[in-house]
């Protein structure tokens, strides 16, 4: 009876796919109605996900059987990850399509661009509750192919086109990793079944045994999983998409740039059996959070910092993933995803919040002394913490790794707390703000590997040498940077400063050659001026 109620929990996303046909059937479908009828589906998908969870923490991992022919079809798996990854989409669909119904008013193609948006949440939230490998690769094919559409959807803004076309490049070949995978996968097993591949994971496992055709397998899946990504060099397209509307903006940052740190949390099971796919997501993720928080620092776009903060973010995932930290990669995303929702919603009101809360600054400048004994302080805190909770450097690098990062980005406060003019009463205050920060960091991490301990495998500890490097590296790095922020501006006007800074803002032109690629082998006619462009298919009452 359970595993047959399970297929309720597609009545969500087919309710989303049938508000994108219907109006196709229909003339005269008015944008009023078509924001009602996509409002209540995705109220409707909202409380079928609030179900799931409730299942989920009654029954634990279900599945139903898989309705196939020879090793692919469809099915439905549903546990801790897949239920949050769920709730989690159809809570930010309902913020959007709200959001949407106002910021499209007026516009002559609203109903075209709701339905869109109900066709790729549709898409999402189908890839988080697949039961097989198959399924999943073909709707992360089609959430790749609905955004694409979100996109381009105002064609005659060149801007957008190139943005477009550069995504759906990195896309294919996202595609063709992911292609590679199950083909490997379906040698190897026999079957592309969820169930049946994390239980011969489980097998190798305890074996201490690799097959080598399953090694290349991991591999593909974490290149798929890093170009969705947008992993350095590929992140060029996510920081030129902000031609597109705004709710476009919110769902892709916060829900379907997701889907890549998504696909190794949902395999981890076959991801932790290679230690070479482990490294790579560490040593490209490492970078990336790297690169796009210091790029990010020079950038005076409001929208763009938060492209480039994304790309950070989602640097940061792969990170833990590649440190074997799997429960604190879910939980990264369902922090950055709420976050990065309301960050572009509200991104219109930041120059009133700015212009409002602006105070003089007090006039203390910061010593290298002061900087370098906050940085101590600050690590000093995530090595008592990691030590008094079990989330050591040893037993738990990728727990360890983002505490350090997180607390280095209260070092500032820190800082001006024992600055210049220091104050007694300030200094105890920002002292019990970062044990504050970091006592509810560990306690997250730890409610969410009670959570997820049943969907994930055990969090790796170190392995090796490497892992060590990447832990000091990441760390080190970090503290670097933050003591250049803050003792760079007193040397701003020297000119080897100002000339960093110009190839910092540029993002060392990574980007600029990637445009000049995409330039080279996919130039195009110019899209043609909105009065001349042909009908679209997809236009209500078409």
């Amino acid at each position: 009876m359970i595993t047959a109620s399970l297929w309720l929990a597609a009545l969500g996303p087919l309710a989303l796919l049938l508000a994108f046909l219907l109006p196709a059937t229909l003339r005269g479908v008015t944008p009023k109605a078509m924001n009602r009828i996509a409002g209540a589906t995705s109220l409707a998908t909202l409380a079928v996900a609030l179900v799931i969870v409730v299942a989920v923490c009654r029954n634990g991992q279900m599945r139903t059987l898989p309705i196939e022919a020879w090793g692919v079809g469809v099915a439905v798996y549903l546990d801790a990850v897949s239920a949050t990854m769920f709730c989690l989409v159809a809570f930010i669909g309902v913020i959007v399509m709200r959001y949407s119904a106002t910021y499209m008013d007026g516009d002559p193609r609203q109903v075209l661009f709701v339905r869109l948006l109900c066709l790729t949440l549709s898409a999402v939230l189908m890839l988080a509750i697949a039961g097989n490998l198959f399924e999943f690769a073909v709707f992360f094919w089609a959430t790749a192919m609905g955004l694409h559409r979100l996109l381009i959807f105002y064609p005659e803004r060149p801007a957008a086109i190139f943005a477009a076309r550069k995504k759906y490049f990195i896309s294919r070949i996202g595609d063709l990793s992911l292609i590679v995978a199950i083909v490997l996968l379906y040698r190897a097993f026999g079957s592309l079944d969820y169930a049946t591949l994390f239980a011969q994971a489980d097998v190798l496992r305890l074996k201490g045994e690799m097959m080598p055709g399953v090694s290349f397998a991991v591999l593909c899946l974490v290149i798929a999983a890093l170009l969705k990504s947008a992993q350095f060099p590929s992140h060029g397209w996510l920081i030129e998409v902000m031609e597109t509307p705004t709710p476009v903006s919110a769902l892709l940052h916060a829900g379907i740039i997701n889907a890549g740190g998504f696909l190794v949390v949902r395999f981890a099971d076959l991801v932790s059996l290679s230690l070479p796919s482990m490294h790579v997501l560490a040593l490209i993720g490492g970078f990336t959070a790297l690169f796009g928080s210091v790029v990010m620092l020079t950038q005076t776009s409001i929208k763009v910092q938060l492209t480039y903060s994304t790309v950070a973010q989602m640097g940061f995932m792969m990170l833990e993933c590649g440190l074997g930290a799997f429960s604190a990669a879910m939980l990264h995303i369902l922090a950055h995803s709420f976050y990065k929702a309301h960050a572009f919603l509200s991104s219109g009101s930041v120059i009133d919040i700015y212009r409002t809360s602006f105070t003089p600054s007090p006039g203390g400048k910061p010593h290298p002394l002061r900087l370098i004994f906050s940085i101590g302080g600050v690590l000093a805190v995530t090595l008592i913490f990691s030590i008094v909770t079990g989330y050591t450097i040893t037993a738990q690098p990728g727990v360890f790794t983002l505490a350090a990062v997180l607390l280095l980005s209260l070092m500032h406060l820190v800082a001006n707390g024992i600055d210049e003019r220091p104050n007694a009463y300030v200094v105890i205050r920002v002292l019990i703000m970062a044990v504050l920060v970091a006592g509810a960091y560990f306690a997250l991490q730890y409610g969410s590997d009670i959570v997820l301990a049943a969907a994930l495998p055990k969090t790796q500890p170190l392995r090796g040498v490497f892992g060590v490097l990447v832990v000091v590296a990441v760390v080190g790095s970090y503290a670097a940077v933050t003591f250049l922020q803050g003792s760079v501006p007193k040397r701003q006007a020297e000119a080897r400063w100002q000339a960093f800074y110009a190839h910092v803002n540029n993002g060392f032109y990574v980007n600029t050659w990637a445009n000049r690629l995409v330039l080279r082998y996919w130039s195009g006619a110019p899209p043609a001026p909105a009065s001349k462009r042909p009908s679209l298919s997809l236009r209500a009452g078409a």
